[in-house]
């Protein structure tokens, strides 16, 4: 099950530096998005991610892939590939947030989510004003509605 929130940070107003933090460079497709079938490439790693119907709560089952699975799949991404950096950043109670700024064509998109371990967690949490616009409940911002998007449409 995941249960996140996602959020629109401005990056010059953020309260820490993410070149502190951890990153990650992650390329990812979808091969399907009704439901969400999606391969990722996350630094070394290769996965085949499938998720449910929802907006803050869904259903999110992971398989490892190898690199030559990787290499085949993500030639049969429907839209297009996405690109993005990463940064895990942790928070208080034991939370994390993962900062992705997006490059391409969706530059100078950057998404904060913030993964819970449960629902009432999720919906009880203040966030601070620093994560901006939150965009949970808007389908606009799940990666799977990026990769199927125009670039004039961002």
């Amino acid at each position: 099950m995941e249960i996140e929130r996602k959020f629109l940070p401005d990056l010059t107003g953020l309260p820490f530096d993410p070149a502190d933090y951890p990153v990650r460079e992650i390329e990812q497709g979808y091969l399907c998005t009704e439901p969400v079938v999606r391969v990722r490439k996350d630094n070394d790693s290769y996965i085949l991610t499938y998720k449910s119907k929802g907006l803050m709560v869904r259903e999110e089952y992971n398989l490892p892939l190898t690199e030559e699975g990787y290499r085949h799949l993500i030639a049969k991404a429907d839209g297009r590939v996405i690109r993005k950096k990463r940064y895990v950043i942790p928070l208080e109670d034991h939370l994390t947030l993962e900062l992705d700024i997006f490059e391409g064509d969706l530059k100078p998109l950057v998404i904060a989510e913030i993964e819970f371990p449960d629902e009432d967690t999720a919906v009880n949490y203040e966030p601070p004003a620093w994560l901006g616009e939150d965009v949970t409940c808007s389908p606009l911002y799940h990666n799977s509605v990026l990769s199927r998007m125009e670039p004039a449409d961002k």
